[in-house]
């Protein structure tokens, strides 16, 4: 009985048997007999030497593992040379289909897993690993030079090269590099030496390692500061000065202070009624933490205008700043100095994260996607294994997984 139903990945070839046996469902194919020109001496030739059953392990069919038993048929020239007919589901000396491989290939790097994946497609994980492992090969091109603005940033791997990597990605497009495999001075320095000639402006947070290693790798490139990295040192000295504060309170009061924290840190144009009862009561317990407030508040107003003016009256914004400097050091709140201090450190990048408009927070989020993939698969030991999955997934994150 032949089957004429179209089946995807099958197409041209004649189905003439489907049988489940147990929880196998196995697909028996055929290819319609042809004319076919010999490999050797390029002769036409449709005489038939033998037929032989190749077994070949195919995409699932509703849950069910599926199996093609392919009737491959040989032919025979006048030369003597034998060899198979062409067919459209496997390549030579293959026992999966072309479908299966491109599943595979896509569910390798999109997948949570390589065990995961193994398990859904039927195989050993070490077949995923061997696939994965050839995909990047081809995929992951060795990078010549560095766009003129990059980003980078820290991420905790724990693989066998350390415990910190370094990803670098670009500050216009958006999309990782590369990725170091430590975070050391040394390292830094000698990668950007070696493919940051054409590098104006890196973005980064405010490690000092970091910093010196891209000034001796580049010369005076622009350095912008992520503004997450410099704002969250003001609100550290407001909880500093909080945590202080509140000790002195009577034990519910400083309980309750604990769980309202969220309030000295939110917008005081988006606190609810209550927030800003709890608000006011705590202020008016200490004007110590109602001078620190007022500081944060001050900074906050700062901020605001510094994203509006920086790019056209950057020297506003400056003058701006050397005045929240001396309000800071007038109220002498050792919290708040301490944290000023940091932010006049890295003045001049500071600023320039207001004047370029650059950010690290895209960085950010790869990061936290990275932490994903590490936790999802307990972890990665092999450092140029985690650096592909990690650029592989970022560059394909659009492609579907399904075949077709």
């Amino acid at each position: 009985m032949d089957f004429t139903m179209i089946i995807p990945g099958l197409k041209g070839s004649i189905l003439t048997n489907v049988e489940e046996v147990g929880e196998v469902i196995r697909l028996y194919v055929e290819m319609e007999r042809k004319v076919h020109r010999c490999p050797k001496c390029n002769q036409r030739t449709s005489k038939i030497h033998d037929y032989r059953i190749q077994k070949i392990q195919h995409l699932k069919w509703f849950e069910r593992k599926t199996q093609i038993f392919y009737k491959r048929r040989r032919y025979v020239c006048e030369c003597g040379k034998r060899f198979s007919g062409k067919n459209p589901f496997v390549m030579r000396y293959q026992r999966t289909s072309i479908e299966w491989n491109q599943a595979i290939s896509i569910k390798a790097i999109k997948g949570k897993t390589f065990k995961e994946t193994a398990e859904i497609y039927g195989c050993s994980s070490s077949i995923i690993i061997r696939r994965f492992d050839q995909i990047s090969r081809s995929e992951i091109r060795p990078v010549e030079e560095l766009p003129t603005v990059i980003a980078i940033d820290e991420y905790k791997g724990d693989t066998r090269e350390g415990k910190y990597q370094l990803i670098i990605a670009n500050g216009i497009t958006k999309e990782p590099i590369d990725i170091l495999p430590n975070r050391y001075k040394r390292t830094i320095k000698d990668y950007l030496r070696k493919h940051g000639s054409r590098v104006q402006i890196v973005i980064m947070d405010m490690n000092h390692s970091f910093k010196a290693a891209v000034q001796e790798a580049l010369g005076k490139p622009v350095i912008v500061a992520d503004r997450f990295h410099f704002c969250r040192y003001i609100y550290w000295g407001l909880d500093g000065v909080r945590r202080r504060v509140q000790n002195q309170f009577h034990g519910y009061d400083r309980k309750k202070c604990k769980r309202m924290k969220h309030v000295f840190h939110k917008d005081c144009q988006r606190l609810t009624k209550d927030e800003k009862w709890h608000l006011n009561r705590y202020l008016e317990m200490s004007n110590e933490l109602k001078q620190a407030y007022e500081i944060k508040e001050a900074y906050r107003s700062w901020f605001l205008r510094a994203k509006e003016n920086g790019k056209n009256s950057i020297s506003l914004v400056k003058k701006e700043l050397e005045e929240l400097y001396k309000l800071i050091e007038d109220s002498k709140i050792p919290e708040m100095i301490k944290a000023i201090k940091t932010i006049q450190n890295w003045q001049v990048e500071v600023l320039n994260s207001f004047a370029y408009e650059y950010s690290n927070g895209f960085l950010e989020g790869i990061n936290n996607s990275t932490k994903v993939l590490k936790r999802n698969a307990y972890g990665f030991r092999v450092f140029e294994r985690f650096r592909a999955k990690i650029l592989l997934t970022h560059k394909y994150k659009r492609i579907g997984v399904h075949i077709g």
